[in-house]
């Protein structure tokens, strides 16, 4: 079972994951709101901060991948989305949307009240 940590409070990132639901297979995934519901974080040793900031995965093994990494496990369990996964597995590729993301995200974070909330916790 893969286990996605995301941010529910966050209408760009609700969205997204609510795609992946619709088209998952249910047995394959949970899913844990980690604005909500930061508890969970306990399982896998993240600040709630660091959670909000980037996505974080665990995958069948239990290992955690966040980022990049994390869409990259979520990507290859999807149908349709597998090709994505395996394209952005190319190092070059997978460095430049690290680079990408990290950026997108730091953003993300600074602009949701939510987020800087968690800086206090």
């Amino acid at each position: 079972m893969i286990t996605v940590f995301y941010d529910g409070k966050c209408s760009l990132c609700s969205k997204e994951i609510n795609y992946y639901k619709t088209i998952a297979n249910p047995k394959n995934f949970t899913w844990i709101d980690v604005a909500n519901n930061p508890n969970h974080l306990k399982l896998i040793g993240v600040n709630l901060s660091d959670a909000l900031m980037q996505l974080h995965v665990l995958d069948n093994k239990k290992k955690l991948h966040v980022g990049v990494d994390a869409f990259i496990i979520i990507w290859g369990n999807l149908r349709f989305w597998r090709i994505l996964s395996f394209i952005v597995s190319f190092p070059i590729i997978k460095q430049i949307a690290n680079l990408l993301y990290k950026k997108f995200a730091e953003r993300r974070f600074a602009k949701l009240p939510h987020c800087q909330l968690s800086l206090d916790r």
